[in-house]
């Protein structure tokens, strides 16, 4: 999975920030969210993990939820979405079509399933972290997909009375509940089958899905 973007930025005066040391933070931030949770994860280890100083991670990322919620964001960052691939294809239809196969892979990922576990368990306790990630990530991303669907209520791919911001919590309340609650090992075609039919059933008008339409990984 990406560990975010690999451009120097400049952050203010002075050199470029080092694009490794930005791979190793995040990569250790999501390691030890995986391995111990948040309570259980600080600055101080990832930095040892990263093989960087505290200081360097502290020029980065203000606090421990400002860092988490860049690395989930980076993990997300290698699952594309319509919203990115929409605007170079003739086709939403078949922009999803193509991109099914993709999300059934990134989406079977064990380590995907276990953030989202450290996530959706995160609530209660965490709620600045939560906030941080729902007003930098999770909510322009939700305005982006909104008006894809509007387009394509528009194009009369999808119903044009539908609630799109309901249909959106159907979609990723669904996707969640069969990450989180089902046990068995999710294969990537399983899920490709799953994300059609939950498509179809929320309204969208795709074309049947078959076998040949999955990559294997």
């Amino acid at each position: 999975m990406s560990a975010g973007p690999r451009t120097p930025r400049r952050d203010g005066p002075g050199r470029p920030r080092d694009p490794d040391a930005d791979t190793a933070i995040l990569r250790a931030a999501i390691d030890l969210l995986i391995e111990r949770g948040i309570d259980q994860t600080s600055i101080e280890q990832i930095a040892k993990r990263a093989g960087v100083a505290k200081v360097t991670v502290y020029r980065r990322w203000r606090t421990k939820e400002e860092l988490l919620a860049h690395a989930l964001e980076s993990v997300r960052a290698d699952l594309p979405t319509v919203v990115d691939d929409h605007e170079r294809d003739s086709s939403l239809s078949e922009s999803i079509e193509q991109l099914l196969p993709v999300w059934g892979r990134a989406l079977a990922d064990p380590r995907l399933r276990a953030l989202t576990a450290r996530m959706t368990a995160a609530g209660h306790d965490h709620p600045h972290l939560l906030d941080v990630y729902w007003r930098r990530y999770l909510r322009p991303r939700r305005q982006r997909a909104a008006a894809v669907m509007r387009q394509a209520q528009h194009d009369g791919l999808l119903d044009p009375a539908a609630d799109v911001d309901v249909l959106i919590d159907m979609m990723e309340g669904a996707i969640m509940y069969r990450l989180l609650v089902q046990p068995d090992t999710l294969q990537p075609a399983t899920i490709s089958r799953y994300l059609h039919r939950l498509l179809t059933q929320v309204g969208f008008r795709l074309p049947p899905h078959t076998a040949a339409d999955e990559t294997p990984a």
